[in-house]
C-alpha cells in the first residue's frame, strides 16, 4: 500500500519536490497524512508523530536549512494537479482543494476572487496541501453489533463526534462499507446503503467514482450539499441508510428529519468532543434534545488517531454508556 500511494501522490508533485521526496526515508510514507508546499517557506510533512522539514537532500532538516518552495515549484504543481485545466475545477478551486485519483485530495490557499460576495475562484497560489488518504479496513468492524437493531432488522440513527483530525471520516467509511456488506456472523447480509459526499471525503471520489471501498451496495451522490444530495437519494435510490459527514446547520437537521420520517435510517457525523459541546450548536440541539439519534459514538486520541472513547445509547433519556473507555482496554 506504501508503494502505491507514493505512486499516486508523487506523479502530482512538482520534479523538484519529487526528487526530495523520493530521497526522504521510505519510512516517513508509511504514517505520512500530508505534505505541505507553502511559498517561500520549508517544505513540510506531517505524519502520526507531527511535522518535519526537508532539506533538499531529502533528509529531516531545521526550517533555515529546508528546501523552499518557489513560485514555479506552486506553478507546476498547481498544472499537475488540475491537468493544465483549472477552468475545468471552477467548483473545486470554490471549495478550496482538487482530489486526485486514489482519492487524496490537495488543498488551495491564496486570494480569494469575490463576486457577489461569494467566492468564484482562487488566483495567487501560495500554498497547497495533499493530503494522503488512506482507508483503515476494519476500523468500524469491532464496534458494529452496537449500530445493529436486530428486533426491527435495521440499523440504529447514529452520529459520531470527534475534533478534526480524529478519525471519524475514516471510521464512517469503513461503517458505511460494513453495512452495505453484511457480516455472516453478526447474522445480516447487508442494507442498501447510499452516501452524501458534499466534499469528497468520505468515498474518495475522482470524477465521480469511488476510489476508496465503500461497500458492494453503496449508491454514492458525490460533490453535493449534504441537505439536497439526502433529500435526491431518498427520492431516486430507495436505501435503508443515508451516510453523511459533517452535518450542523439547520437545512442539515431539517433533512435528517425528513429521511428519518420516511423510515430511512441516518449515519452522520459532526465535529465535537462531546455530546455536550453538540449541544451548544443549534443546528443539532434539537435532533439532540429530540432525541432523534439513538447512538452516539465518540472518537478522540487517548491511545492514538481514532480511538474510540465511548459509544452512548441516546434513545433514553439517561443516555447509558454502551462501551467506555475502561471496557475497551478490558475487551
Amino acid at each position: 500500500m506504501v508503494d502505491r500511494i507514493r505512486e499516486e501522490v508523487a506523479f502530482f508533485l512538482p520534479q523538484r519536490i519529487r526528487a526530495i521526496i523520493d530521497r526522504s526515508p521510505r519510512s516517513f510514507w508509511s504514517g505520512l497524512e500530508e505534505i505541505r508546499l507553502r511559498l517561500g517557506r520549508p517544505l513540510a510533512l506531517h505524519n502520526r508523530l507531527g511535522d518535519c522539514f526537508l532539506s533538499e537532500s531529502g533528509e529531516v532538516a531545521a526550517a533555515e536549512e529546508a528546501y523552499r518552495p518557489d513560485a514555479v515549484d506552486l506553478e507546476k504543481a498547481l498544472q499537475l494537479v488540475s491537468s493544465s485545466s483549472l477552468y475545468a475545477f471552477g467548483e473545486e478551486l470554490r471549495s478550496g482543494y482538487i482530489t486526485i485519483p486514489g482519492g487524496h485530495r490537495v488543498g488551495l490557499c491564496g486570494q480569494a476572487v469575490l463576486r457577489h460576495g461569494r467566492i468564484e475562484r482562487l488566483k495567487h497560489i501560495s500554498g497547497m496541501n495533499y493530503r494522503i488518504a488512506r482507508q483503515i479496513k476494519g476500523a468500524a468492524r469491532p464496534y458494529l453489533r452496537h449500530f445493529l437493531d436486530y428486533r426491527r432488522q435495521r440499523v440504529y440513527h447514529s452520529l459520531l463526534i470527534a475534533p478534526p483530525g480524529a478519525g471519524k471520516t475514516t471510521f464512517l467509511r469503513d461503517l458505511a462499507r460494513c453495512l452495505s456488506d453484511g457480516a455472516a456472523e453478526l447474522g445480516f447480509s447487508g442494507f442498501k446503503v447510499a452516501v452524501v459526499d458534499e466534499r469528497s471525503e468520505i468515498a474518495g471520489s475522482f470524477q465521480g467514482r469511488a476510489q476508496l471501498d465503500i461497500g458492494e451496495r453503496t449508491d454514492l451522490l458525490d460533490g453535493c450539499p449534504k441537505a439536497e444530495g439526502m433529500m435526491m437519494l431518498l427520492r431516486s435510490m430507495g436505501p435503508e441508510v443515508i451516510v453523511t459527514d459533517e452535518i450542523g446547520r439547520a437545512e442539515d437537521a431539517a433533512a435528517i428529519e425528513e429521511v428519518i420520517h420516511a423510515g430511512v435510517t441516518v449515519v452522520a457525523t459532526a465535529h465535537g468532543s462531546s455530546l455536550t459541546e453538540l449541544r451548544a450548536r443549534p443546528g443539532l440541539r434539537r435532533l439532540l434534545d429530540e432525541r432523534i439519534f439513538e447512538r452516539a459514538l465518540i472518537l478522540g486520541w487517548s491511545r492514538g488517531t481514532g480511538t474510540v472513547e465511548q459509544l452512548c445509547k441516546l434513545d433514553e433519556r439517561s443516555g447509558p454508556v454502551l462501551l467506555s473507555g475502561r471496557e475497551r482496554r478490558e475487551g
